[in-house]
């Protein structure tokens, strides 16, 4: 059942309050000194006396008298009603004086300021256009009638969502210049809750399995999140419907709803709900046949009925059928197809034989493809994201495919399509694209904090639909206490026709990990680098990615701080400065209905990334993500998440001997390399395995929650400054995710509440790994797209760990995340 928006509800609504509204009452004037006789009269000329506002010739426009005619009883009384009509006047009186025919008039007052106060269940935008759209707006003439019948509507209004003690008290306040204020006040109440619901004459099921599906539900622990157990006669004429299609949909073809009644108690607080039912008898279809101009082969739209002989009638099957048959009619081009399910009913022997008659309707061409509110982007931007050609046969799902690719820009607010017929055609149409283009570009300054990198700043300029080319241009700096980032970077998503994307990035990263806060092995490091990325789609939803990339990273250790096993990897590779040619590919599927607030669909994506023979350090990285939503009802969304990462390295292993002392400074014990004799010790140090630089971290708001960022996974021996020693990742990330997304809890979808599940680690290598030292957390996460940016908020309580972790039960970080 399609629902008509709020607000055109709201305004039919009061609109039929007030379509015919009654005569006022006429108020007895003083006559003027006139000739009072009724007798018919010439009217020589035509006085107007009274007039404020309005002026006298819109007044002679509405009576239907002029001079020279004869003015008698009957015409006076239809010029009287006829000003009334105009709404303007609150009272008209017709004399004469002489053979002046005299209209004393009355105005009715202007709306100087309309307030609407206490009003939530019925926004006070929709209500204003609902009151604009029957005439009750500022500047607009009063008429107290119509605002009685208006607060009388809207009181049924609130009654039909369950609120039976609502207040509406408009009050008027008189101004100067014939002038009024008006004040409409809700005083809404609380909505009546269900106590009880009772089906009377359902012998064949269980009241408890046909009030599952409902949308009304008695009073239980959970209602005060559903909000299912307040009444709305909507809702209840819906749950009638699925009563009914309960019935229908398991072979009751004579079921009946034999009356419906709701009572409420004296308080007006609590509904009972009664239907009384009769079920019948039960049903099976006995023949089913397609007949019709099937256009397909007959075999072919057989192969979609869902409904066989001997089984149980079915109507909810019937309708996917006829959808089913419909819809791939719609794909070849016959857009007006129908499929009537003509029913035969064998009541003797509770049989039911189906024909299911194919009316294609006329084939349909596309004549043309128009879009409109496109003021900035170019028509070729979102000509190439149709999947619906001119000239060729219509098609629903390319037309609907087509729509979701221009959701998926980010460029446009909304996306509403329309196939109007072509006038004098009953085979072509044209589709309409409305589009409401949103801001697709930024020049942003921001602040923003997190408890793992302090104060940041940055600054952005970024263009996701370039001078409304579709490009993508990005230019941003930040800098934190531990990072100092510049970067560059552009996309063209259509290099080729076919959608091959082509983009650069260029970048320049300081960082400094003595920040203790950073939870890593303290040493510094300067990144600068360029990469080339190449997108190809492979499907809608499919796309691989390749990219090629040359960098240099130059590592700096800390004396004392630094751990001798990083260092001893420096040395055995012989330079600080590791310089790298470097390609990934990549392969990702998304299927989410939504980016931020998906409600079902997958996520997943997989990489591989090496350096090129010839690099400083030969290894190797893979990646795998995984997300799936599945909406479990409305109020309720399980997501389930993974993230395993590996890396290695490949050759052979670098080896090196070295001579020197340790010498201990401050509890740290520290090789100091030295000549070579008889005195010092010779070492071999190796580099070998995937670079320290390059470890996965575990930890963390977007990780394992409820443990410090980036402290999960292998540590370097304890010190005396370093009493659980460092944390310095591992080669080898394993991460789960269990999360229970409430979506109904906040009426805006830039925020939602989750309940969650966390498991997780990282090791050094595969062979190191022990499910025993898993750490797992539970909590709940706020996540809300403020303004200022995203806002994360967690608290956990980790339920699997371990003596000498770092626990963080409450994290949040907040800022523009550029």
């Amino acid at each position: 059942m399609t629902r008509l928006p709020t607000r055109r509800l709201l305004a039919l609504a009061l609109a039929s309050a007030v379509a015919t509204p009654g005569l006022a009452q006429t108020t007895a004037f003083p006559a003027p000194a006139t000739d009072s006789s009724a007798a018919a009269f010439v009217a020589s000329d035509i006085r107007i006396d009274g007039l404020q506002r309005i002026s006298a010739g819109t007044v002679l426009t509405y009576l239907p008298i002029e001079r020279g005619d004869a003015v008698t009883p009957g015409k006076t009384a239809e010029a009287i009603r006829a000003l009334y009509k105009t709404g303007f006047f609150e009272d008209v009186s017709l004399g004469r004086q002489g053979s002046i025919l005299v209209v004393t008039l009355r105005e009715r007052p202007s709306i100087n300021k309309l307030t609407l106060s206490g009003n939530k269940d019925i926004k006070t935008e929709d209500l204003t256009k609902g009151l604009a759209d029957i005439g009750l707006t500022e500047g607009g003439t009063f008429d107290r009638l119509a605002l009685d019948r208006v607060t009388q509507e809207l009181v049924r209004q609130y009654n039909n969502r369950g609120k039976y003690n609502v207040v509406i008290t408009p009050t008027v306040s008189p101004l100067d210049r014939n002038r009024v204020d008006v004040t409409i006040n809700v005083k809404e109440g609380k909505a009546a809750k269900i106590q009880h619901v009772n089906l009377v004459g359902t012998e064949k099921f269980e009241n408890e399995d046909i009030l599952e599906y409902w949308e009304s539900k008695e009073h239980n622990w959970l209602s005060w999140y559903r909000r299912d157990d307040q009444y709305s006669k909507e809702k209840l004429s819906g749950d009638m419907e699925k009563l009914n299609s309960w019935y229908l949909d398991r072979g009751y073809v004579d079921f009946s709803i034999d009356s419906t009644q709701v009572s409420i108690s004296p308080d007006k607080r609590d509904m009972f709900i009664s239907a009384d039912v009769t079920e019948g008898e039960q049903y099976k279809i006995s023949d089913v046949k397609v007949t019709g101009d099937t256009i397909l082969p007959q075999e072919e739209v057989e192969r979609m009925v869902l409904v066989r002989k001997d089984q149980i009638f079915s109507r909810r099957l019937l309708e996917v059928t006829s959808d089913s048959i419909t819809a791939m009619l719609s794909n070849v081009g016959y857009a007006f197809a129908k499929v009537n399910p003509i029913p035969t009913v064998d009541r003797e022997n509770r049989l039911v034989a189906i024909n299911l008659q194919v009316v294609p309707g006329p084939r349909v061409n596309v004549r043309r493809i128009i879009f409109k509110g496109n003021a900035r982007t170019g028509d070729e931007v979102l000509r190439r994201e149709m999947r619906q050609f001119e000239g060729a046969w219509y098609s629903q799902a390319a037309i609907d495919r087509s729509k979701i690719r221009l959701q998926r820009l980010g460029y446009f607010e909304t996306v509403d399509v329309e196939t109007p017929p072509v006038a004098g055609t009953a085979d072509q149409v044209d589709v309409v694209y409305n589009v409401k283009e949103t801001t697709s570009g930024s020049f942003t300054f921001g602040l923003g904090f997190s408890q793992t990198y302090g104060l940041q700043t940055s600054v952005q300029l970024s263009q996701n639909n370039f001078l409304g080319g579709g490009n993508r241009v990005s230019v941003d700096a930040s800098r934190s206490s531990y990072l100092q980032r510049y970067g560059f970077s552009f996309t063209n998503p259509y290099f080729t026709d076919t959608g091959v994307s082509l983009g650069y990035n260029l970048f320049y990263r300081e960082y400094d990990y003595s920040n203790s806060s950073f939870n890593t092995v303290q040493y510094n490091n300067t990144n600068a680098g360029a990469q080339m990325v190449l997108g190809v789609p492979i499907t809608e939803n499919d796309t691989v990615s390749v990219m090629f990339g040359i960098d240099s990273n130059q590592i700096f250790a800390y004396p004392n701080s630094t751990p001798q096993q990083l260092i001893d990897y420096i040395d055995a590779v012989g330079q600080r400065t590791f310089h790298a040619w470097r390609t990934e590919v990549g392969w990702a599927r998304d299927t989410r209905n939504d980016y931020f607030m998906p409600t079902r669909g997958t996520y997943q994506r997989v990489s591989a990334e090496i350096t090129l023979p010839g690099s400083t350090a030969e290894y190797y990285k893979l990646n795998y993500e995984f997300s799936k939503y599945w909406m479990l009802s409305p109020a309720f969304v399980l997501r389930t998440g993974a993230q395993l990462g590996y890396g290695d390295s490949y050759g052979d292993a670098r080896t090196r001997q070295v001579c020197g002392s340790d010498t201990t400074s401050n509890g740290v014990t520290v090789f100091v390399p030295a000549d070579c004799n008889g005195s010092n010790l010779k070492r071999t140090i190796t580099a070998d395995g995937l670079p320290f630089f390059e470890n996965f971290y575990a930890g963390g708001v977007n990780s394992v929650r409820g443990f410090d960022d980036n402290t999960l996974g292998p540590r370097t021996p304890p010190t005396q400054f370093y009493v659980n020693g460092q944390p310095y990742g591992g080669s080898l990330k394993t991460i789960g995710q269990l999360e229970m997304v409430f979506p109904k809890l906040f009426d805006s979808n830039a925020a939602r509440i989750s309940a969650f599940v966390d498991v997780g680690n990282v090791y050094d290598g595969v062979d190191n790994f022990d499910a025993n030292t898993l750490r797992a957390s539970a909590g709940v996460a706020l996540l809300w797209r403020a303004p200022v940016g995203p806002i994360q908020i967690s608290y956990a309580f980790p339920f699997r760990k371990q003596p000498g972790d770092d626990i963080e039960r409450l994290q949040f970080t907040f800022g523009g995340q550029f």
